[in-house]
């Protein structure tokens, strides 16, 4: 099968070029796109707590460690114990970081804008159906194959 016709092809295009789109933008404020998606999920008034930033972004533990000393360093973000549960650190967004935050908000809403104005709701509408489907169907997989390895390790 060519590769073009492929479904994995075309959403890896689409976000490879989105991404480029987002990282140029995202460079004029000295960010970069990955930055502005932590920014971007970081609640404003509670803070969130360090655990769930991770796994809201998809990042792996050592990438999110990584990014959140650098986020500190550059003086956007400060972490917190959490008040009630010394267990856990909470990360705010410092003044610094709430204007970057702004900054790529503007640029997702720049984009989201563009793509409303340019594609009709209804294929919009089946785009998000069909996309919906496709991770649904990526988790059932995921679930299988990690049922698979548990049942070989079992086994051994």
């Amino acid at each position: 099968m060519k590769k073009e016709k492929t479904v994995d092809f075309h959403i890896k295009w689409g976000w490879h070029a989105i991404s480029r789109m987002y990282n140029a933008y995202a460079a004029q404020f000295d960010i970069t796109m990955a930055i502005g998606y932590v920014l971007l999920n970081i609640d404003l008034d509670e803070g969130t707590p360090a655990t769930k930033i991770g796994p809201l972004l998809g990042m792996e533990p050592r990438s999110l460690v990584r990014m959140l000393k650098n986020l500190e360093e550059r003086g956007l973000i400060r972490r917190e114990v959490d008040g009630n549960d010394k267990r856990f650190v909470r990360i705010y967004l410092t003044e610094a970081g709430r204007e970057k935050r702004e900054m790529a908000r503007d640029g997702v809403i720049q984009f989201n804008n563009l793509i409303r104005e340019n594609i009709p709701l209804d294929k919009l509408v089946v785009f998000f159906d069909v996309i919906k489907d496709i991770n649904r169907l990526v988790e059932e997989e995921n679930t299988k194959i990690k049922s698979t390895e548990s049942e070989e390790l079992t086994l051994e």
